[in-house]
Parts: C-alpha cells; structure tokens; sequence
C-alpha cells in the first residue's frame, strides 16, 4: 500500500519537473485523486490493523497463530482495501457532480481532494462537509484503535519483571511506532494546513512531505 501510495503522485510530479510540463487532464486529475485516497486510506487503517498484531503478540503470544491466522490477515487486507474504495468513490461521485472553469490551475504538485474543492464553480459545502467527516471519523476510529493496542501492550510489558523481557517485547512494535509516528505525525500537519490560511506553497510542501515519507 505504500508503495501505491507514493505511486500516484510522485512519478507524475517526477515527470512534470523534468519536462517543465504542468498540465493534467481532468479524468486524469480525478483518477490520480481517487487512487491517492484508496492507498491514503488502507495505509491508515492497515496501521490499526497491525497495531492490533502487537497487541495479540505481546498480551496473547501463546494464542497468537489462533489468532491470527492467514485467513483472518487476508480478510483484514481485503476489508481494509474495500473500505478504502468505497470512500474513494464517494468523494469522486462527489466531485463529478460539481462544475469547474477551463484552464485552471492546482496550486499544488498533485490533484488533492481539498485544493480541487477550492477550484469549483460550484458549491461545495456538501462536498467540504463529507471531507470533513470522513476524514474526522476514519481518524477517531484508527487512531483509538491503536491507542487501545498499545494501552493494553504497556500495560504487559510494564509487568515483565526482566529488562532483557521489556526490551524483547518493546522490540515487537518498536517499528510500528516509528512508522505511526511519521505517518500520524505528517498526516497531523497536513490537516491542520488545510484549515490554516497559509500559502499555498507552504501546504504544497507540506503535502509533499506526508506522500513522500
């Protein structure tokens, strides 16, 4: 998913600073929008799902194939990745609906749903408001999903009498925290600059950095 992620963006915008072409057609504009938001989206909830791994690892370890079992990780995957194209549609039969003035230009290295929204000729307070809320639940969900986890996987580790069965267990997720940490991190930023009156170079960049990382 993450290589997807990176995919829709960053060979497009590879391509147009070395031909000094910014031009993007419309179908392609919304087609780079609504693949971004499927890998966006199954990132965000495949890093729940592996949070909950750590967790059943560390409080479950003797009950952890039963747990997790393949069937259940494809499942998790297939889930995940279906939820992911089902928002993405949403918010593409959203923007299909609005109406947009020719020649205009995306203040930005890629097709965003937030910076598209701002280019409409039409209202677009029901697309802004599902934005909004999609992307305050998928938060709220994710995000408590993994403070769950790792609520629990503390509380295991501070248990374990050894140092040497502490730092054991705290190496099991210690990559998941980075790469949630990066991941939220960015993602905290980037939402916070689509509300913020900045430049638009600044939240480019700012973009850039959360799909590049």
């Amino acid at each position: 998913a993450d290589i997807c992620f990176t995919s829709t963006t960053v060979p497009k915008m590879i391509l147009d600073i070395s031909t000094h072409s910014r031009d993007i057609y419309y179908v392609s504009c919304l087609t780079q929008m609504s693949l971004y938001i499927v890998f966006e989206s199954t990132d965000d909830l495949l890093l729940t799902v592996m949070a909950y791994d750590c967790f059943v690892a560390i409080c479950h370890p003797l009950r952890y194939n039963a747990i997790r079992n393949p069937k259940l990780c494809w499942q998790l995957v297939l889930l995940s990745f279906l939820i992911s194209v089902l928002v993405a549609l949403l918010h593409t039969s959203m923007a299909l609906r609005l109406s947009f003035c020719t020649n205009l230009e995306i203040p930005h290295f890629f097709c965003e749903l937030d910076h598209l929204l701002k280019l409409a000729c039409s209202d677009i307070f029901i697309n802004t408001f599902l934005m909004y809320f999609i992307t305050d639940v998928f938060g709220i969900v994710t995000v408590s999903g993994i403070i769950f986890s790792y609520t629990q996987i503390v509380s295991s580790i501070l248990k374990i009498s050894s140092a040497s069965g502490k730092y054991k267990a705290f190496s099991v997720c210690g990559s998941h925290i980075i790469t949630i940490s990066l991941f939220y991190g960015t993602s905290f930023r980037v939402y916070l600059s689509s509300t913020d009156a900045q430049s638009p170079r600044k939240s480019a960049i700012t973009s850039v950095m959360y799909t590049v990382v």
